[in-house]
């Protein structure tokens, strides 16, 4: 028996989704939406991922087996915030976009990616059931280990997205860069490759890699919004890409200053060329606007560091805090 690209997209398409959510029994109604591939335009980016894992125009039905999980998880993928990422990544494939007021049933499986705010995250995690809490899918920027920690999750599937999504429903800038073409997307954990696999399907890279690779990566990105936005502020620049143009020496020496940081701190070895990766991936994203946020999830690890360690970094800071661009008090 075989399988035609239709009646495999009718399978994908098909797939009982109502087992992973379950609507607020509060509100009287869902939040939810079903988001499936829409149009011919993201059907031929379906059959073009399909193709990419050996489907044929008339695959054997052994080979639907073969993807099992896939077929399983990415086609009934909960994402939860429906914001610029969760819309993005929902055009991936069948998908139920959970409102903070609808709960993940205790019953599925598979993994549930979180793409809010960091702010929401321990109100998202509480009322997740506890025998589920393991398959969420973090991905938000700055340092998360404490809070996962907190919550017994440190060993969840991460990511960390080197893409820009600029207005919701806008295409996505990839992270790939001169001096990585493979993209710069990274993720590990149980979820990583369906996580990969979902962004595939978007025409968009992502490295699974182990989690020995991921914690290096996980503060290079965390020193690359740390600076690029710090240092943007101060001079009051209109983008990152300006930030790294006009004030080049500045943000090298903040990257430098930080990367030594990090390593006496958390005894890390860092891959060469760490100025050169960030500033190529800047040049990706070169009018992402400035912005001191998040800073108890982002400079604060640095700040916390002290004066010795991140003098340049706590000096900008306190800079920003001078001319009135921050929006909280520094501790």
């Amino acid at each position: 028996m075989k399988l035609s690209f239709c009646s495999l997209f009718v399978l994908l398409a098909g797939s009982a989704v109502t087992d992973a959510w379950v609507p607020s029994a509060s509100t009287g109604r869902s939040t939810t939406a079903l988001m499936a591939s829409k149009g011919a335009k993201k059907w031929e980016k379906k059959k073009a991922w399909l193709a990419k894992r050996g489907f044929s125009e008339e695959p054997e039905v052994a080979a639907l087996s073969a993807v099992g999980v896939a077929d399983k998880e990415s086609a009934t993928m909960p994402i939860v915030g429906s914001g610029r990422i969760g819309g993005l990544l929902a055009e991936g494939g069948d998908s139920i976009v959970v409102g903070r007021e609808d709960s993940i049933d205790a019953d599925g499986s598979g993994p549930i990616l979180v793409t809010t705010r960091n702010d929401v995250l321990d109100d998202i995690v509480e009322k997740c059931p506890e025998n589920r809490r393991s398959d969420l899918v973090f991905m938000q920027n700055g340092y998360l280990d404490n809070f996962l920690q907190s919550k017994g999750l440190i060993d969840n599937t991460q990511v960390l997205l080197f893409l820009a999504v600029t207005a919701k429903g806008a295409d996505p800038i990839d992270g790939v860069t001169k001096v990585n073409p493979e993209g710069l997307t990274a993720a590990t954990g149980e979820h990583a490759q369906a996580f990969a696999d979902r962004l595939a399907a978007l025409d968009l890279k992502c490295n699974v890699i182990t989690p020995e690779e991921y914690r290096p990566a996980m503060f290079e990105k965390l020193i690359w919004i740390s600076t690029y936005m710090l240092v943007g502020t101060a001079k009051e620049c209109a983008s990152v890409g300006q930030a790294g143009s006009d004030h080049k020496e500045l943000v090298e020496d903040v990257i430098s200053e930080l990367v030594a940081a990090v390593s006496a701190k958390e005894g890390i070895t860092f891959p060469d060329g760490v100025v050169e990766r960030l500033a190529s991936y800047t040049a990706v994203v070169t009018d992402f606007p400035c912005g001191v946020k998040e800073f108890e999830w982002r400079n604060q690890y640095f700040y916390n560091l002290g004066d010795d360690a991140c003098s340049a970094h706590n000096g900008l800071l306190r800079e920003c805090a001078e001319k009135g661009f921050l929006g909280f008090e520094l501790p």
